[in-house]
Order: C-alpha cells, then sequence, then structure tokens
C-alpha cells in the first residue's frame, strides 16, 4: 500500500519523498518533493559576484523594519501546508506573517499539502489524502465547512481565468475543466516521470518538470497540447512557477532557488547561502519569492521572503514545519 501511494503520488524524486513524509507519516523525514536528482549548482557559485557570507537572514529588528516597510502595505494573504497543529494543514495568515490561523481540520490520519489560491483569492486548492486516495480539493477561505473535492490527482493549479485547474496524476500533467469535468492530457504519453505544473499569467502555457536517468528538466508547452519545449536541463531543475509578467520562472535546484527565462536565456541564482531552500512562489507584484528552507533535506522547514533579483531574505514563519507557500 505505501509502495503504491509512493508510485501514484508522490512521484520519482526528493520534493515527492517530501510529500510522503507529509502524508504518509511524521516520523519519516524525507526531502520535500523537490524533483531534484541533479548537483548543486556549482558553476554558479564560481562565477558568482557574491558570497554566501554576505547573504544573511537578517537580525530581528531588520525583519521588523522589512516587514513594515514592505508588507504594512500588502493586503495579500500567504497560504501554505504546516504541521503546527499536529496532522498536516493548511494554513493562512498575511503576508507579513500576523493573523496566522488553520484554514482546514480532518481525521488525524489525514494530511493536506500543496495550497493554491484561485485568480480572486477566495479559494484555495490543495492536495489530500483524505477518503484514503489522493486528490485534488478546494475550499474557500472563509468557509471551511464547504470543502469539495474534484477528482484523483495532486500538485493542482488554477487557470488564470479560474475556469479551470492543471494538475498532475500518474506522474502525467492533466488540465480539467471545472464546469464540465473534462479533462485531457497535455504531457507526451511517453513521458512517464513529470511534474510540478503551472499556468503561465496570460493562460496559453503550462510549465511543469520531467525526469529521466540524466536528471530533471524543465518544459513549457502550450495549454491547448503539443509538443513540450525545453527550457532547462542541468542541474536538476524541478518546481517552474511564473512570474507574474510572465517573464520569468522561479525554479528550484537540489539546494537553492534560481530564475530563468522562458526561452532558457538569463538563468540566474537567487539563494546561495547555507541549508536547503525549496518551493519558490512570487509576490503579487513580482518583486520577492517566498519559500520555505531547511537546515538539511530532512528540515524543519521555515517560510522565507527574499527580493527576486536576490538580497537579504527574511524569515515569516517559527514552529514545526511550514512548506508549499503561495502568495496572493
Amino acid at each position: 500500500m505505501a509502495l503504491r501511494f509512493l508510485n501514484n503520488f508522490l512521484g520519482f524524486h526528493n520534493r515527492e519523498r517530501m510529500r510522503l513524509w507529509l502524508f504518509l507519516s511524521l516520523t519519516i523525514l524525507l526531502m520535500a518533493f523537490s524533483g531534484c536528482t541533479g548537483r548543486v549548482l556549482q558553476a554558479e557559485r564560481e562565477k558568482g559576484t557574491q558570497t554566501a557570507e554576505s547573504q544573511q537572514v537578517v537580525s530581528a529588528t531588520e525583519s521588523d523594519e522589512f516587514k513594515e516597510k514592505n508588507c504594512k502595505r500588502i493586503v495579500e494573504r500567504i497560504v501554505f501546508s504546516s504541521n503546527r497543529s499536529g496532522p498536516w494543514r493548511i494554513w493562512i495568515m498575511d503576508a507579513d506573517g500576523s493573523a496566522m490561523r488553520q484554514l482546514t481540520e480532518g481525521e488525524p490520519d489525514d494530511h493536506d499539502a500543496d495550497p493554491a489560491f484561485s485568480p480572486d483569492a477566495k479559494t484555495i486548492l490543495f492536495s489530500s489524502n483524505r477518503g484514503g486516495k489522493i486528490g485534488v480539493w478546494k475550499i474557500p477561505i472563509n468557509s471551511a465547512s464547504s470543502l469539495e473535492r474534484l477528482c484523483d490527482g495532486d500538485q493542482a493549479q488554477w487557470s488564470p481565468d479560474g475556469t479551470k485547474i492543471v494538475f498532475r496524476r500518474d506522474e502525467e500533467i492533466y488540465i480539467r475543466d471545472l464546469a464540465s469535468g473534462r479533462e485531457k492530457i497535455i504531457s507526451p504519453i511517453d513521458w512517464l516521470h513529470c511534474s510540478g505544473p503551472a499556468w503561465s499569467p496570460d493562460g496559453k502555457t503550462i510549465a511543469f518538470a520531467c525526469r529521466w536517468d540524466a536528471g530533471n528538466m524543465i518544459f513549457t508547452v502550450e495549454a491547448t497540447g503539443g509538443e513540450p519545449t525545453k527550457v532547462y536541463d542541468k542541474q536538476g531543475a524541478c518546481e517552474p512557477q511564473w512570474s507574474p509578467d510572465g517573464q520569468l520562472l522561479a525554479y528550484e535546484t537540489e539546494t537553492h532557488i534560481c530564475t530563468i527565462r522562458p526561452d532558457g536565456t538569463k538563468n540566474r541564482m537567487i539563494t546561495y547561502f547555507g541549508g536547503v531552500q525549496h518551493y519558490p512562489r512570487w509576490s503579487p507584484d513580482g518583486k520577492y519569492l517566498i519559500y520555505c528552507q531547511g537546515m538539511t533535506e530532512q528540515g524543519p522547514w521555515e517560510l522565507y521572503t527574499i527580493p527576486s533579483k536576490s538580497g537579504t531574505p527574511v524569515k515569516l514563519t517559527e514552529g514545526g514545519s511550514d512548506m508549499n507557500p503561495d502568495w496572493k
């Protein structure tokens, strides 16, 4: 049973093993679904213009100043998965880390991950093992009793107009029309290990990752289907996420966060300090990235923000493990 759960839901790589950690057992501490099997970005480190020592977490005072200057004006919220109350649940908070509250409830064996805001920021998609089978669920942020299961699968995100979702099922990428329930597969049928689909802001393109023996690669494909285009095939790249203007993709490696243009140019490392950084997501204005960081692949994980062009990170959460952030 556990093996089938691993194969069908958690996929092929470290990021998927972290989801196994979320959904199978709180005592199994494996890395969060990174899907990253390549080496650390040594080449970028060697030619980087900054040192790891210069990129340190800010002090508590500096953190407060950052939040006052950069988050107080922001009315958006951050949704994430956390085990701070025991089982993995979906939590929500203001963009400055305040007003944190638990959004989902459930049985002790129910675990929730992969939250994603709807375009109007009123509803959350998430993955859960509720009912004994991994599925895509949705819940209004102000009505926890209206929880609804949509389909089998995980790693779902909304289309920009909110009428469809893109998600993973059996390591293939699907699009589902929410009104009709019709689905179509958009990853090639002979590509066996796909993950992390993300919809471009203009609604025309899906970015996703795929793995072969040679390592992980990032691709884009038209939302209507077609032949995928390779974006990047080095350093175990995975988990691509579009910037709000569609000009960049943030992605993760085995240990760090980078950005790259959809045409494969202008690859840039954003985090290059100690520890492990995963799950990048953009702020609504594109000026910041939020991600989770752990001392090792086993966590524990906390949420940080950093300027999207790189800079000094700011810690937002502490206590338990917090992952899978989304910012709207």
